[in-house]
C-alpha cells in the first residue's frame, strides 16, 4: 500500500529543490520528518521477548504532530487520559466556520487569526452560557479542536468544539442543566462570533487587509446534541490527531500522479481525485500549523487552571441525573507480540539516528 510517507520520501526532496526558497521553515521540517519516519533516519527501539530471549529491532516514529503514521498513539493517550474524567450527562458538538472569502487571509496570517478564532468563538459560547434565557451560568465547559482541511485538502479553516449541556453558576454555586435536546442559538453565536473576530482583527491592526464581504456574510456555526460524553470523546479522538489526509486514502500513484478516495458532504458515496504529485504535496503543507500553536484548547472548567474541580461539576451533574449512566471502558492495550515465539517483547533501549545512545532497560 503506497502512503503519504511514500509520496514525500519520493517527491519531498524535489518539493523542496523546487519551492524552498520560498517554503515556511516548518514545512521544511515537516517534509523531513515524515520522509525519515519509520526508517533507520528517526532511530530505532530495541526490544527483547521475554519469552524465548530474541531481540528485535523496530524503526522508531518521528514524532512529528503533521504526520500520518504518528497520530494513533497519541490519539489513545488522550482518550485514556479524558475517559477518566468522563462527565455524567448530555453533550453538545459544534462547529464555527469563517467564510470562504476570508480564508486567503487567514492563510496568511495563520497565527494571528487561529487565535482570534478561538477566542472569538469561545467568548461567544461563554457569553450566551451565562445568559438567563438560556442556561444562565457564568461557568460553562468545554473544548475546542481547531481543523484546516475540508474533504479533498483543500484549505477550509474551522474549529470544532464539545460542549456539557449546562454551566454551572458562581453566583449562587448550582449547576444549571440546558435541554438535552439544545445548547445555544446558532443564529446568535453566529453573530457574536463575527462581531468578536472583527474586534480581535482591529486590535490587532489587520481589519484593512480583510475583503468588506465577509462582513456582509452569515458566519456559519452548527450545534447538535451528541449524547453521552463517553461517546462523544470515542467520536472526536481519531478527529484531535487527525492529519489533512490519512494513509488509507491514498489509492494509487502513478507517474506523478496521486489518487486518493473522499466523500462529499452528505453523501457516504466514496469518490476518488487525481492530484499531480506537487499539487498534492503543496495541500498537505499548507495545513502545518505554526510552530508552537496549540490546537486543542480547553475552557470554563474543562481548563486545567480552572478553581472548580471536575469532581466538583460531576457531583452537580450527578444531583440531576436520574439514573448515571455506567462509565465506559476501553479496550485494554495488549502487548507487543513476538514475532518468533508470540511472546510479549520487553523495552530494553533506544538509539538516536546519526549518534549512538542506548538506554538500558
Amino acid at each position: 500500500m503506497t502512503t503519504v510517507n511514500d509520496i514525500f520520501r519520493a517527491f519531498g526532496p524535489e518539493y523542496i529543490t523546487r519551492f524552498g526558497a520560498t517554503m515556511p521553515w516548518e514545512h521544511v521540517k515537516v517534509i523531513n520528518a515524515i520522509i525519515k519516519c519509520r526508517t533507520d533516519g528517526a532511530g530505532t527501539a530495541l526490544y527483547r521477548c521475554v519469552e524465548c530471549g530474541a531481540s528485535h529491532t523496530v524503526y522508531r516514529s518521528c514524532g512529528n504532530r503533521h504526520c500520518p503514521m504518528c497520530q494513533h498513539h497519541k490519539t489513545r493517550q488522550w482518550l485514556e487520559r479524558h475517559m477518566e474524567q468522563v462527565l455524567l450527562g448530555h453533550h453538545f458538538m459544534m462547529t464555527f466556520t469563517v467564510p470562504q472569502e476570508l480564508r486567503h487571509f487567514i492563510r496568511s496570517h495563520q497565527k494571528v487569526a487561529y487565535s482570534a478564532m478561538f477566542r472569538s468563538s469561545s467568548a461567544s459560547i461563554r457569553k450566551l452560557a451565562n445568559d438567563g434565557r438560556h442556561i444562565g451560568g457564568d461557568l460553562p465547559g468545554f473544548f475546542g479542536v481547531l481543523h484546516t482541511w475540508g474533504r479533498t485538502m483543500e484549505y477550509h479553516p474551522h474549529i470544532h468544539y464539545v460542549a456539557a449541556g449546562g454551566a454551572l453558576s458562581t453566583l449562587d454555586g448550582t449547576w444549571h442543566p440546558s435541554r438535552v435536546d439544545f445548547y445555544l442559538p446558532v443564529r446568535a453565536l453566529s453573530k457574536i462570533f463575527k462581531a468578536k473576530f472583527r474586534d480581535e482583527m482591529l486590535k490587532a491592526d489587520l481589519f484593512h487587509k480583510i475583503p468588506a464581504e465577509v462582513w456582509e456574510h452569515d458566519w456559519n456555526v452548527n450545534c447538535q446534541a451528541a449524547g453521552d460524553s463517553s461517546a462523544v470523546l470515542k467520536y472526536l479522538a481519531p478527529y484531535v490527531f487527525r492529519v489533512a489526509i490519512c494513509n488509507s486514502r491514498v489509492v494509487a500513484v502513478e507517474g506523478r500522479r496521486v489518487t486518493f478516495r473522499y466523500t462529499k458532504s452528505g453523501s457516504n458515496r466514496p469518490r476518488t481525485m487525481q492530484l499531480d504529485v506537487m499539487e498534492f504535496i503543496r495541500r498537505f503543507l499548507q495545513h502545518v500549523l505554526p510552530t508552537g500553536f496549540m490546537k486543542v484548547r480547553y475552557y470554563g472548567f474543562m481548563n486545567p487552571n480552572s478553581r472548580t474541580s471536575l469532581d466538583h461539576i460531576q457531583s452537580l451533574i450527578a444531583a440531576n441525573c436520574e439514573l448515571p449512566p455506567p462509565r465506559a471502558q476501553l479496550a485494554p492495550r495488549h502487548p507487543i507480540p513476538c514475532p518468533k515465539c508470540g511472546g510479549t517483547l520487553q523495552l530494553y533501549g533506544l538509539t538516536w539516528p546519526n549518534r549512538r545512545r542506548i538506554r538500558a532497560g
